[in-house]
């Protein structure tokens, strides 16, 4: 029997899934979460087998988790569910030492089928993501860049940022100033696009 975690913000598609999967004779879902940060905790407490995580979560997204869980706990392996096919995420996940990224539109059995292999430690990928990421170029901001400009994607403006990330408000400025001319972008709005369609925050 494979013990499943579940990770999941929408309850009705964790609910939903759950059900599909507990139909599955060799399938069982021990633990769900509704949050980024509980993964670990639950994961901890439950000691599933695979983790199935949604990359767009609150308190901690997927890819944070997982990397942290492979961390805490790397008996556990990691498949990555997601609807935003974007490349940048499936390049992520693998330096997260995620197993599986697969898209929420793959039917029920195919969803299965990659628990079952990821549990067996095989690598499963959706081929049109992996095609897409063999051809994306690599990020060009720096870890201190993608930090600023992933909190300035919450809305968060100059000075709140430098409070949170304990800098100037200068260099703050100056780093959303090099983000934008590292991304070809016309202002901060564009280089958000082009960071988020990526996959880079």
């Amino acid at each position: 029997m494979i013990k499943v975690l579940l990770a999941e913000d929408q309850h009705v598609v964790r609910a939903a899934l759950a059900a599909l999967l507990d139909l599955e004779p060799d399938l069982t879902v021990v633990a769900q979460a509704g949050r980024g940060d509980e993964v670990v905790p639950r994961a901890l407490a439950a000691a599933p087998d695979v983790a199935v995580l949604d990359v767009d979560m609150p308190g901690l997204d997927g890819l944070e988790a997982a990397a942290l869980l492979r961390e805490e706990l790397p008996s556990c392996r990691t498949l990555m569910l997601t609807g935003n096919g974007r490349p940048g995420h499936l390049r992520r996940a693998l330096a997260a030492g995620v197993t599986g990224f697969l898209l929420k539109t793959a039917p029920p059995d195919e969803l299965a089928d990659a628990i079952r292999s990821t549990a067996a430690g095989r690598r499963v990928l959706d081929p049109s993501l992996a095609a897409a990421a063999w051809d994306l170029a690599d990020n060009p901001l720096t870890p201190r860049e993608t930090e600023i400009l992933r909190l300035a994607a919450t809305g968060a403006e100059p000075d709140e940022i430098a409070a949170t990330l304990f800098l100037s408000s200068g260099t703050v400025r100056n780093n959303l100033t090099s983000v934008v001319t590292k991304l070809n972008a016309r202002g901060r709005p564009d280089a958000l696009r082009i960071a988020t369609e990526a996959g880079w925050i």
